[in-house]
Protein backbone atom coordinates (compact mmCIF):
# COMPACT_ATOMS: atom_id res chain seq x y z
CA UNK A 1 0.00 0.00 0.00
CA UNK A 2 3.08 2.40 0.51
CA UNK A 3 4.16 1.85 -2.93
CA UNK A 4 0.32 2.89 -4.00
CA UNK A 5 0.45 6.40 -2.15
CA UNK A 6 3.40 7.34 -3.27
CA UNK A 7 2.16 6.85 -6.84
CA UNK A 8 -0.97 8.90 -5.74
CA UNK A 9 0.97 11.47 -4.27
CA UNK A 10 2.90 11.83 -7.56
CA UNK A 11 0.43 12.52 -9.40
CA UNK A 12 0.37 9.36 -11.30
CA UNK A 13 -2.45 6.45 -10.92
CA UNK A 14 -4.65 3.65 -12.64
CA UNK A 15 -8.50 4.02 -12.54
CA UNK A 16 -10.33 0.71 -12.69
CA UNK A 17 -13.30 1.01 -15.21
CA UNK A 18 -16.67 -0.62 -12.96
CA UNK A 19 -19.28 1.13 -15.77
CA UNK A 20 -19.99 3.12 -18.15
CA UNK A 21 -22.99 5.30 -18.21
CA UNK A 22 -24.34 6.81 -21.48
CA UNK A 23 -26.07 9.99 -21.47
CA UNK A 24 -28.79 9.41 -23.99
CA UNK A 25 -30.12 12.64 -23.77
CA UNK A 26 -27.35 14.27 -25.55
CA UNK A 27 -27.28 14.51 -29.32
CA UNK A 28 -24.61 14.83 -31.21
CA UNK A 29 -21.35 15.25 -29.73
CA UNK A 30 -22.73 12.34 -27.37
CA UNK A 31 -21.37 12.44 -23.94
CA UNK A 32 -20.11 9.22 -21.92
CA UNK A 33 -19.65 8.94 -18.10
CA UNK A 34 -17.25 6.84 -16.86
CA UNK A 35 -17.81 5.90 -13.30
CA UNK A 36 -13.92 3.98 -11.56
CA UNK A 37 -13.16 2.45 -8.51
CA UNK A 38 -10.77 3.44 -5.97
CA UNK A 39 -11.90 6.72 -5.38
CA UNK A 40 -10.80 6.67 -1.74
CA UNK A 41 -7.10 5.68 -2.83
CA UNK A 42 -7.12 8.96 -4.95
CA UNK A 43 -8.69 11.30 -1.77
CA UNK A 44 -5.54 10.30 0.00
CA UNK A 45 -3.27 12.05 -2.20
CA UNK A 46 -4.70 15.53 -1.53
CA UNK A 47 -5.66 17.41 1.29
CA UNK A 48 -8.82 17.86 0.41
CA UNK A 49 -10.73 15.62 -2.72
CA UNK A 50 -11.12 17.61 -6.15
CA UNK A 51 -14.70 17.36 -6.82
CA UNK A 52 -13.80 19.53 -9.56
CA UNK A 53 -10.96 19.45 -11.41
CA UNK A 54 -9.23 18.38 -14.63
CA UNK A 55 -7.61 14.89 -15.52
CA UNK A 56 -5.82 14.00 -18.58
CA UNK A 57 -6.81 10.59 -19.24
CA UNK A 58 -4.40 9.06 -21.04
CA UNK A 59 -5.02 6.73 -24.37
CA UNK A 60 -3.38 2.81 -25.01
CA UNK A 61 0.28 4.06 -26.16
CA UNK A 62 1.36 2.75 -30.24
CA UNK A 63 4.26 0.33 -30.87
CA UNK A 64 5.96 3.35 -31.67
CA UNK A 65 5.54 5.26 -28.35
CA UNK A 66 2.73 7.39 -28.74
CA UNK A 67 0.02 8.26 -26.51
CA UNK A 68 -2.49 11.22 -26.53
CA UNK A 69 -4.05 12.68 -23.07
CA UNK A 70 -6.89 15.31 -22.65
CA UNK A 71 -8.62 16.56 -19.82
CA UNK A 72 -11.87 15.74 -18.22
CA UNK A 73 -14.16 17.15 -15.57
CA UNK A 74 -14.94 14.92 -12.46
CA UNK A 75 -18.42 14.86 -11.74
CA UNK A 76 -18.64 12.74 -8.52
CA UNK A 77 -19.02 14.65 -5.44
CA UNK A 78 -16.34 13.26 -2.40
CA UNK A 79 -18.94 11.35 -0.37
CA UNK A 80 -19.03 8.79 -3.59
CA UNK A 81 -17.55 5.67 -3.82
CA UNK A 82 -17.09 6.39 -7.45
CA UNK A 83 -14.95 8.87 -9.45
CA UNK A 84 -17.23 9.83 -12.31
CA UNK A 85 -15.72 11.69 -15.23
CA UNK A 86 -17.62 13.03 -18.07
CA UNK A 87 -16.67 12.84 -21.42
CA UNK A 88 -17.78 14.44 -24.23
CA UNK A 89 -17.59 12.33 -27.32
CA UNK A 90 -15.95 14.17 -30.29
CA UNK A 91 -16.22 12.53 -33.95
CA UNK A 92 -12.76 12.78 -34.57
CA UNK A 93 -11.30 12.60 -31.47
CA UNK A 94 -8.80 10.77 -30.64
CA UNK A 95 -8.98 10.41 -26.63
CA UNK A 96 -12.64 10.72 -26.35
CA UNK A 97 -13.99 8.01 -29.24
CA UNK A 98 -11.97 5.90 -27.22
CA UNK A 99 -13.18 6.72 -24.15
CA UNK A 100 -16.96 6.69 -25.03
CA UNK A 101 -16.60 3.54 -27.79
CA UNK A 102 -13.88 1.71 -27.01
CA UNK A 103 -13.20 1.40 -23.15
CA UNK A 104 -15.18 -1.70 -20.94
CA UNK A 105 -15.62 -2.64 -17.60
CA UNK A 106 -12.70 -4.01 -15.92
CA UNK A 107 -10.12 -1.84 -18.06
CA UNK A 108 -7.45 0.44 -16.61
CA UNK A 109 -7.03 4.16 -17.72
CA UNK A 110 -3.57 5.89 -16.58
CA UNK A 111 -4.42 9.05 -14.96
CA UNK A 112 -2.26 12.30 -14.23
CA UNK A 113 -3.51 15.09 -12.49
CA UNK A 114 -4.84 17.25 -10.80
CA UNK A 115 -3.40 19.80 -13.54
CA UNK A 116 -4.04 23.36 -14.61
CA UNK A 117 -6.57 25.50 -13.10
CA UNK A 118 -8.25 22.87 -11.07
CA UNK A 119 -10.02 24.35 -7.73
CA UNK A 120 -11.90 22.19 -4.50
CA UNK A 121 -15.03 23.94 -2.62
CA UNK A 122 -15.17 22.24 0.41
CA UNK A 123 -18.84 22.77 0.84
CA UNK A 124 -18.96 25.22 4.01
CA UNK A 125 -19.13 28.42 2.77
CA UNK A 126 -21.48 30.20 -0.13
CA UNK A 127 -20.34 29.47 -3.72
CA UNK A 128 -22.29 31.09 -7.22
CA UNK A 129 -20.81 29.24 -9.91
CA UNK A 130 -21.64 29.70 -13.06
CA UNK A 131 -20.96 27.34 -16.69
CA UNK A 132 -21.19 26.65 -19.85
CA UNK A 133 -21.72 24.03 -22.37
CA UNK A 134 -19.28 21.06 -21.01
CA UNK A 135 -18.28 23.01 -18.33
CA UNK A 136 -21.50 22.26 -16.50
CA UNK A 137 -19.82 19.11 -15.40
CA UNK A 138 -17.44 20.11 -12.65
CA UNK A 139 -20.33 22.25 -11.51
CA UNK A 140 -22.48 19.00 -11.04
CA UNK A 141 -20.16 17.47 -8.72
CA UNK A 142 -20.47 20.60 -6.61
CA UNK A 143 -24.02 20.20 -6.78
CA UNK A 144 -24.21 17.07 -5.44
CA UNK A 145 -21.11 17.61 -2.87
CA UNK A 146 -23.69 20.08 -1.28
CA UNK A 147 -26.85 17.98 -1.41
CA UNK A 148 -24.90 15.41 0.28
CA UNK A 149 -23.67 17.55 3.28
CA UNK A 150 -27.41 19.02 3.74
CA UNK A 151 -26.95 22.69 2.76
CA UNK A 152 -27.81 23.08 -1.48
CA UNK A 153 -28.95 26.58 -0.84
CA UNK A 154 -25.16 27.32 -0.07
CA UNK A 155 -24.75 26.91 -3.78
CA UNK A 156 -26.01 29.13 -6.55
CA UNK A 157 -26.06 27.49 -9.95
CA UNK A 158 -26.17 29.03 -13.48
CA UNK A 159 -25.36 27.25 -16.61
CA UNK A 160 -25.89 28.07 -20.60
CA UNK A 161 -26.29 25.67 -23.71
CA UNK A 162 -27.77 25.74 -27.04
CA UNK A 163 -30.70 23.51 -26.71
CA UNK A 164 -31.43 21.44 -23.80
CA UNK A 165 -30.55 18.40 -25.13
CA UNK A 166 -27.17 19.61 -25.32
CA UNK A 167 -26.72 20.33 -21.89
CA UNK A 168 -25.51 17.56 -19.69
CA UNK A 169 -27.13 16.48 -16.80
CA UNK A 170 -29.89 18.52 -17.75
CA UNK A 171 -32.71 16.86 -15.35
CA UNK A 172 -30.45 16.63 -12.08
CA UNK A 173 -29.90 20.82 -13.11
CA UNK A 174 -33.89 21.58 -13.50
CA UNK A 175 -34.30 19.25 -10.26
CA UNK A 176 -32.16 21.57 -8.57
CA UNK A 177 -33.55 25.14 -9.32
CA UNK A 178 -30.71 25.93 -11.43
CA UNK A 179 -30.88 28.93 -13.53
CA UNK A 180 -30.51 27.79 -16.95
CA UNK A 181 -30.37 29.37 -20.54
CA UNK A 182 -30.84 27.63 -23.67
CA UNK A 183 -29.57 30.06 -26.45
CA UNK A 184 -30.85 28.31 -29.44
CA UNK A 185 -34.12 26.69 -28.62
CA UNK A 186 -36.77 29.55 -28.82
CA UNK A 187 -40.45 28.57 -27.47
CA UNK A 188 -38.69 27.23 -24.52
CA UNK A 189 -39.01 28.02 -20.94
CA UNK A 190 -35.32 28.12 -20.68
CA UNK A 191 -34.98 29.92 -24.04
CA UNK A 192 -32.62 33.16 -23.09
CA UNK A 193 -29.11 33.96 -22.63
CA UNK A 194 -26.94 34.59 -18.95
CA UNK A 195 -27.53 38.39 -19.62
CA UNK A 196 -26.47 41.47 -16.97
CA UNK A 197 -29.74 41.36 -15.03
CA UNK A 198 -29.43 36.98 -14.70
CA UNK A 199 -25.93 37.63 -13.46
CA UNK A 200 -26.81 40.89 -11.24
CA UNK A 201 -29.54 38.47 -9.54
CA UNK A 202 -27.11 35.84 -9.03
CA UNK A 203 -24.31 37.68 -7.14
CA UNK A 204 -23.92 37.26 -3.56
CA UNK A 205 -20.81 39.34 -2.08
CA UNK A 206 -19.86 36.78 0.14
CA UNK A 207 -19.69 33.82 -1.89
CA UNK A 208 -17.05 32.78 -4.04
CA UNK A 209 -17.82 32.62 -7.55
CA UNK A 210 -16.62 30.21 -9.90
CA UNK A 211 -16.59 29.66 -13.76
CA UNK A 212 -16.28 26.64 -15.95
CA UNK A 213 -16.42 26.83 -19.43
CA UNK A 214 -14.59 27.87 -23.17
CA UNK A 215 -12.67 30.97 -23.19
CA UNK A 216 -15.41 32.58 -25.36
CA UNK A 217 -17.95 32.16 -22.62
CA UNK A 218 -15.78 33.08 -19.64
CA UNK A 219 -14.39 35.96 -20.67
CA UNK A 220 -17.92 37.43 -21.48
CA UNK A 221 -19.51 36.12 -18.00
CA UNK A 222 -16.16 37.29 -16.02
CA UNK A 223 -17.01 40.77 -17.29
CA UNK A 224 -20.85 40.31 -16.15
CA UNK A 225 -19.84 38.83 -13.11
CA UNK A 226 -17.40 42.17 -12.37
CA UNK A 227 -19.59 44.41 -13.18
CA UNK A 228 -22.49 43.19 -11.18
CA UNK A 229 -19.92 43.23 -7.94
Amino acid sequence: MAERTDILRAGQYFLGVQGLAMLRSMTTPSAAAPRCEEARQIASAFDEFPNSLEIPLVEHGTEDGYTASRSYSVVSAPADELVELFVERIDDGEVSTFLADVVEPGDDLEVRGPIGRWFVWSGLTPAVAVGGGSGVAPLVGMLRHARDLGHPARLRLAVSATTRARLPYAGELEAAGATIALTREPGSEYSGRLDAGVVAALVDPGATVYLCGSARFTVGLETLLLDAG
